[in-house]
C-alpha cells in the first residue's frame, strides 16, 4: 500500500502542480486591458489580410467588426481562392457599406503549399503596401482597439505577435465543449508557456513586420510546416527573433457546432501539434485532470482515507481554478462550463492517441496531411 500511496501522490503533485502553475503564469497575461487602448497619433500604415473560405457562424459581425476598428491607418484585403465562394456576397456588401475605409476583395487561388489557407492569403500578402501586416481569420470579433493590442507586444527581439481565440456565443452543448478547450484549456497553456518564455504562434491573429518574413524567405516559407503558424514559431526563431502574445484575447463566436466538427477539429489540432512539436506534444497526456482525480482517490483509499474525499479535493482544486481563471479574464463561465471541463477531460487522452496513429486530415474539403513538407529555398 506505500508504494501505491506513494505513486499517487507523486502523480497528484507533478500533474497538480503543473496544472496550478499554469494558472498562476496565465492569469496576468490573460485579462485584456480596461480601458482599451487608445490609438497613437503618428500610427504607422497597417494592412489587415483576411483569407475568406465558406460562410461561418456571424460571419456577417466578424466582418463589420474589422470596419469598426478605431486605428487611424489601416486599410482591408480580403482574400477568396473562387469567386463563386459563398463568403463573396458578404464581403462585397461590407465594402459597399463602408466606402469611406480603404478595402478591396481579391480573388485568385496561388499554390504555394499545401494548406489552402495560406494560399489564400498570399496574394494579400503580396498586395499589401505597408510595414506592418496582420493576418487575421475571418471568424475572429475585432475589438475597436484590435491594431493597438497586438502592435503594444512589439518589442525587443520579437519576430511575429499573435492572439489566442476566446470561444463565446455557442448555441449548442458541443460549442460549449468546444469553448472548454479554446478558453481554459488552449488559451491557458498558451499564455503559460509565453509566460516561460516559451511563445508559439497562434494562427487565427499574426502581427508581422513585414521585412521580417521577407528577409525570411516570404510568405512562401509559411508552408515549410503544414500549419502555417507552426511554419511561423520555426521561422522567427531561425532568425533569433521570439513569437509574443498581445495583452489579453479576442473572442471567436462559436454559433452552432455539432460534435462531429468539434472533434474533427480538434483531432485535426492535436495531429498538427504532434507533427510540428512532438516533444511539447508527448507530455500533453498529463494535462487531462481525470487522472489526476483518480490518482488522489487511489492515494486516499491507499492511506485508509475515504477515496470519495480525495477525489473530491482534487477535484475542486483543477476545476475550481479553471473556473476562478475564467471568471477573472472575462470568459464564459455558466453551470455547464464544468461539466463540459469534466467532458473535455475525458476525451484528451482519446485525442492524444489519436493523434499518433497518423497524419491525414481534412480541412474544409482538402485532404491534407500533419507531415511536413520538403522545406523550400528561399528566393
Amino acid at each position: 500500500m506505500f508504494w501505491v500511496a506513494a505513486f499517487a501522490l507523486g502523480y497528484c503533485i507533478l500533474a497538480g502542480g503543473a496544472h496550478g502553475l499554469s494558472l498562476l503564469l496565465a492569469a496576468p497575461r490573460c485579462r485584456r486591458p480596461r480601458p482599451p487602448l487608445a490609438p497613437p497619433a503618428d500610427a504607422p500604415a497597417v494592412s489587415i489580410v483576411q483569407p475568406l473560405c465558406g460562410v461561418e457562424p456571424f460571419l456577417e459581425a466578424t466582418l463589420e467588426s474589422a470596419f469598426a476598428l478605431d486605428y487611424p491607418n489601416y486599410d482591408l484585403i480580403f482574400c477568396l481562392a473562387r469567386a463563386d465562394d459563398p463568403a463573396a456576397p458578404y464581403a462585397r456588401r461590407a465594402i459597399e457599406r463602408h466606402a469611406a475605409r480603404r478595402a478591396r476583395l481579391l480573388i485568385a487561388d496561388d499554390r504555394i503549399s499545401q494548406n489552402p489557407k495560406l494560399n489564400n492569403l498570399a496574394k494579400g500578402w503580396k498586395a499589401a503596401r505597408g510595414p506592418w501586416i496582420i493576418l487575421a481569420d475571418s471568424n475572429v470579433l475585432m475589438p475597436r482597439d484590435y491594431v493597438q493590442r497586438l502592435m503594444s507586444a512589439w518589442g525587443d527581439r520579437v519576430g511575429v505577435v499573435c492572439a489566442p481565440p476566446i470561444g463565446e456565443l455557442p448555441d449548442t452543448l458541443a460549442a460549449e465543449f468546444e469553448c472548454a478547450f479554446l478558453n481554459t484549456y488552449q488559451a491557458r497553456w498558451q499564455f503559460a508557456a509565453a509566460a516561460c518564455g516559451l511563445a508559439f504562434a497562434q494562427g487565427k491573429s499574426m502581427l508581422w513586420r513585414r521585412d521580417i518574413l521577407e528577409t525570411q524567405g516570404g510568405i512562401t516559407k509559411l508552408g515549410d510546416e503544414p500549419a502555417e503558424d507552426a511554419a511561423a514559431t520555426k521561422l522567427v526563431r531561425r532568425a533569433g527573433l521570439r513569437p509574443a502574445l498581445a495583452r489579453g484575447s479576442f473572442p471567436q463566436p462559436l454559433g452552432r457546432r455539432s460534435w462531429a466538427e468539434v472533434w474533427d477539429r480538434q483531432a485535426r489540432w492535436a495531429r498538427l501539434r504532434r507533427a510540428t512539436f512532438p516533444l511539447f506534444f508527448a507530455p500533453e497526456i498529463l494535462t487531462s485532470g481525470l487522472p489526476a482525480v483518480g490518482a488522489a482517490a487511489l492515494g486516499a483509499w491507499a492511506m485508509d482515507w475515504p477515496a470519495w474525499a480525495g477525489a473530491l479535493a482534487l477535484a475542486i482544486f483543477w476545476y475550481g481554478g479553471e473556473a476562478a481563471l475564467a471568471l477573472y479574464a472575462g470568459w464564459r463561465l455558466r453551470p455547464a462550463t464544468l461539466l463540459v471541463m469534466i467532458a473535455r477531460d475525458a476525451a484528451l487522452p482519446w485525442l492524444w492517441a489519436q493523434a499518433w496513429s497518423g497524419d491525414g486530415f481534412e480541412w474544409r474539403g482538402h485532404a491534407m496531411s500533419a507531415a511536413p513538407e520538403e522545406p523550400r529555398p528561399a528566393p
